[in-house]
């Protein structure tokens, strides 16, 4: 059934310019009665317009568009992703503790643990030394070769977890461009270097690309009797493994119900295995088995990911806030605006519902951000003082892993609070005017000079508190974020794991290259992309 926002935009209307703070005033306890908390994760939602009538009209979108049966029917192993005709599981990547999860009538678990115990074993033998390079010595350097999902979440969550980093240096090519392999392997010693490709069919061209180019960089240093000390693979194409000249044993595979940016959990997290060890990365995944555990158990006013999604939906598709920014007061979460963006904007940028009609409203919001406080010498005066609203979405630790430097910790939550608070109050005109005449100002251009330093305020935001960033709280977010867009994509009756809109521009390029190459004419192919060929043509 198609969700109706009609009330959710009368409430809205009939808020009118309503000051969040004004909720403050009415309730005392706003700010407990509008926030959550999950093993630890607190969640306070209590900056939003969100009233106590806006929040019950929310709910009731989850029973319209099925959530609950929809949640189970994933966990369970049903093939909800109906365009492929797939199961989305990469819950089951986590399932540590939990009982069988069955698709097509066979149990998925002890496969997923078979491969985790081989990912185990694999690691440990690397780091302590037992598997080494072609010339005896143990492997100093990680290469991980990869794209999207195969590289995002990776990169990710070896930034944000270098406190725990005691093992091989990772390191993480993506682009096509050859710039990017270039100056990663430039800084490698190929002695000491292994290389991890990761690509489910073995096909992707970047990565492949990518994948070539680091193996004629080792040829030249191991022979190609080498290669296969120096190469692992991840993905299912075992036949393409071996003729590019990887030992079977070194081949970790995943099914198809896991797609690209779900699959971190799973040998696609390989290189953080080895960075932070086997059990590190067990403390990820019983972070995201907790969040899952909890999405599925928690009513509805508590939880996590449910208040998450309904947060977005109300910016987004009843207030029209095409946008929301990620702000992590953690530099090691560097990377998690650009999972997220993904994770998000590939997931729910959709525009038919699942049965191919038009969708009647916007599907997902654009998705983008910064560490702070960087971010706040960069983009905040257009949050703070631009014409269009942008929710904020605030994460930060109670604790950093530096204890000689805690005074610049405090130094960055205060920053974080601080930064909320100025969204949420703002400064009047008359606040404005009065610290201008201090300052010696009158007249018209007092007027003048005050108007510049007016903050709106009433612009909402969130905020996701946590103890530290350790390997079970990075889990905890991840899977947080993998449900919240899980909750979205259901209420907007979309398949939030299907990625139909990545095909297009990969079919053209494969057709432009003989084109720059000139090798082929470029039939059919408009004006401005031929003058742009004629332009950038290599070969000329």
């Amino acid at each position: 059934m198609t969700v109706d926002f009609a009330a959710l935009k009368s409430l809205r209307d009939a808020a009118g310019d309503r000051h969040i703070l004004d909720l403050f005033a009415e309730d005392a306890q706003r700010a407990s009665r509008f926030s959550a908390m999950a093993d630890g994760l607190l969640f306070d939602y209590s900056k939003t317009n969100i009233d106590e009538a806006t929040r019950v009209a929310l709910f009731d979108l989850l029973s319209v568009a099925g959530v609950a049966e929809k949640r189970e029917a994933m966990f369970s192993g049903e093939k909800i992703n109906d365009t492929e005709g797939r199961a989305v599981l990469h819950t089951a990547l986590r399932n540590l503790d939990g009982g069988p999860v069955y698709v097509d009538g066979k149990d998925v678990i002890p496969g997923v643990r078979q491969t985790l115990a081989r990912m185990d074993d694999f690691a440990d033998r690397v780091r302590r030394g037992t598997i080494t390079s072609y010339s005896g010595v143990p492997f100093e350097d990680v290469v991980n070769i990869g794209i999207g999902g195969s590289d995002l979440g990776p990169v990710m969550a070896y930034e944000a977890l270098k406190p725990y980093v005691d093992g091989p240096h990772c390191h993480f090519v993506s682009n096509v461009d050859g710039a990017h392999v270039h100056d990663v392997l430039s800084g490698l010693n190929p002695q000491t270097t292994l290389v991890i490709v990761a690509s489910k069919t073995f096909t992707t061209i970047e990565t492949m690309t990518n994948a070539q180019t680091a193996r004629d960089w080792l040829v030249q240093s191991v022979g190609e009797e080498g290669i296969s000390k120096h190469f692992a693979a991840l993905s299912t194409a075992k036949d393409k493994t071996a003729e590019f000249g990887i030992d079977p044993d070194l081949v970790f595979g995943f099914e198809d119900w896991v797609g690209g940016r779900y699959s971190v959990w799973g040998p696609i997290g390989l290189s953080l295995m080895l960075a932070i060890g086997p059990q590190r990365f067990a403390d990820f995944l019983r972070g995201g088995q907790a969040m899952d555990t909890h999405f599925r158990t928690a009513e509805w006013e508590d939880n996590l990911p449910v208040l998450l999604a309904l947060v977005g939906i109300w910016h987004n598709q009843v207030c029209g806030y095409a946008t929301r920014a990620v702000l992590p007061y953690e530099q090691r979460l560097l990377r998690l605006p650009a999972y997220l963006q993904q994770l998000e904007m590939e997931s729910n940028g959709k525009r038919v519902a699942m049965n191919g009609s038009d969708l009647p409203f916007d599907s997902g919001p654009v998705v983008w951000g910064e560490p702070g406080t960087n971010g706040q010498h960069a983009f905040y005066q257009l949050i703070h003082q631009g014409t269009r609203v942008i929710p904020c979405e605030f994460m930060v630790g109670r604790f950093g892993h530096e204890p000689a430097l805690t005074h610049q910790h405090e130094l960055l939550v205060s920053n974080c609070l601080a930064q909320s608070e100025a969204l949420l109050r703002g400064r009047s005109l008359a606040e404005a005017t009065e610290i201008m005449k201090k300052k010696g100002f009158e007249g018209v251009e007092l007027e003048r000079q005050a108007r510049h330093r007016v903050f709106p305020g009433n612009r909402p935001s969130t905020t996701l508190a946590y103890e530290q960033l350790t390997p079970f709280v990075l889990g905890q977010i991840v899977a947080l974020y993998e449900h919240r867009v899980f909750v979205e994509g259901v209420i907007l009756g979309i398949n939030s794991y299907d990625q139909w809109g990545v095909e297009l521009g990969k079919e053209l390029a494969l057709a432009l290259q003989p084109v720059l190459a000139g090798e082929a004419d470029g039939a059919g192919k408009d004006g401005s992309t031929l003058q742009l060929v004629d332009y950038l043509r290599i070969n000329d």
